[in-house]
């Protein structure tokens, strides 16, 4: 059996164990990511949190009980040399067996004047899923963690005029039997960036051409809307150091019967619905007693 390097021996270490070993541990049961007989694409953009992630899934398929088997997979969208260098350079460093496949997403969107980093986003996606199933995996792995799922729940709020939340995993729309699963997803972004100086690593930042060249004033005019959201976060909890875990307990502790509307697939339904009868939207009457339709009228709001 291949003998663990440093950096996979920091994860179990005292000062990472329980900040990120135990929590991306936790994400894994609590969830359900991973099952036995799994063949998993770990996809690795270069940055930190991939990279990391990548050093988790090799620690757990060493050790664990339920075996899976592992594909480390780099798309290049485009990068610069230098950035692919370093993407190469970390892996070799890290001992993480990648396999690099190219593609021209970068050309394909750098005209595009509106919605470019969707358009990237959707096709980076459609590329790991189309690769990974030509590999025989049935999921692919990416690094988002505890923060970007709540920065998610805070912009869905403040700009998308929805409650919605970055899930764990998800079943693809359009590869069929494939899923998508987030191994991160209980691990806070700080003790990521800890760990990385700890063992004196340095992996690339965002390598989009939009944004190599793109250049923020010092008012903040320009930043993206998930950067205004950081910079709100940070300043909540220098207030209270809860709020982080109370906007996420927020989304496991819906109460529909303090819901204007809701929605699930294409089926709406309003508090109106079944108010005058003194029923609820989630099917209680006004005592509390429970009734048996659930879904007596739906409709568009």
């Amino acid at each position: 059996m291949e003998i663990p390097n440093s950096y996979e021996l920091s994860l179990v270490s005292k000062t990472y164990r329980k900040t990120i070993w135990s929590k991306f541990l936790k994400g894994i049961k609590e969830y359900r990511l991973i099952n036995e007989g799994d063949k998993i694409a770990v996809c690795i953009s270069g940055g930190k949190d991939s990279m990391l992630m990548a050093m988790c899934m090799k620690r757990l398929q060493r050790y664990t009980k339920v075996p899976f088997e592992v594909e480390y997979l780099v798309m290049d969208p485009g990068y610069n040399p230098e950035n692919r260098q370093r993407i190469v350079e970390n892996a070799e460093r890290l001992e993480i067996p990648v396999k690099i496949f190219d593609t021209q997403i970068f050309d394909a969107v750098v005209n595009i004047e509106q919605n470019p980093c969707y358009l990237c986003a959707r096709m980076r996606r459609g590329w790991l899923y189309k690769t990974a199933k030509d590999l025989g995996c049935n999921k692919i792995a990416l690094g988002h963690h505890f923060d970007d799922v709540i920065e998610t729940i805070v912009m869905g709020m403040l700009y998308g005029s929805q409650v919605q939340t970055m899930m764990p995993k998800l079943h693809s729309e359009h590869f069929e039997g494939m899923e998508l699963i987030r191994p991160l997803y209980m691990v806070r972004e700080d003790d990521i960036i800890g760990w990385a100086k700890h063992n004196g690593l340095e992996f690339i930042q965002c390598a989009c051409r939009f944004t190599e060249s793109y250049t923020h004033s010092e008012d903040g005019i320009g930043e993206s809307k998930r950067q205004e959201v950081k910079h709100l976060l940070k300043s909540l909890r220098e207030r209270e150091p809860a709020v982080d875990m109370n906007i996420f307990r927020s989304v496991e502790n819906v109460n529909l019967q303090t819901i204007i509307s809701y929605h699930s697939g294409d089926k709406y339904h309003h508090f109106l619905d079944d108010y005058e009868n003194g029923q609820s939207v989630h099917g209680t009457v006004a005592d509390g007693s429970k009734i048996v339709d659930l879904e007596k009228r739906n409709r568009k709001v």
